[in-house]
């Protein structure tokens, strides 16, 4: 009996950021992490949509989306839903690093995308994802 592979969201008004997401991770981030599986949406209502029934198990939003970029969009996530799955924010500019820190993103991408570095990150929060936290 094989396990349900993760489901990562990807946001952008643009199909070929979206795209260029998705090839950097692929379709295994990590061996541990087995199989994800996309769903890809250029709207925030699918987003927002999405992250309220809590089918997604990572999101990765882009910064620079239009007309509501994703690092405004991961601040209002954060603080309106109460168990947030982990959001990655993908940013032009390494100097935009702290505006993903602002919105509280779990991790950053940095365009262009490094495949191994895409792929770690993401297969890092996902790990983080699975730890159960104890609290003493």
């Amino acid at each position: 009996m094989s396990e349900q592979p993760m489901r990562i969201l990807v946001f952008s008004h643009r199909a070929e950021v979206r795209e260029s997401i998705i090839s950097a991770i692929g379709r295994r981030p990590a061996a541990d992490i087995g199989r994800v599986e996309y769903v890809e949406h250029s709207g925030v209502g699918d987003v927002l949509a999405d992250m309220d029934e809590g089918t997604v198990d990572l999101a990765i939003l882009d910064g620079e989306a239009q007309p509501t970029g994703g690092i405004g969009l991961t601040r209002q996530l954060k603080n309106e839903i109460a168990d947030c799955p982990p959001i990655v924010v993908s940013v032009r500019r390494k100097d935009d690093r702290w505006l993903a820190t602002w919105s509280q993103a779990d991790a950053v991408l940095v365009h262009p995308l490094d495949p191994l570095t895409a792929a770690e990150t993401v297969a890092d929060v996902l790990r983080a994802r699975r730890v159960p936290v104890v609290s003493g």
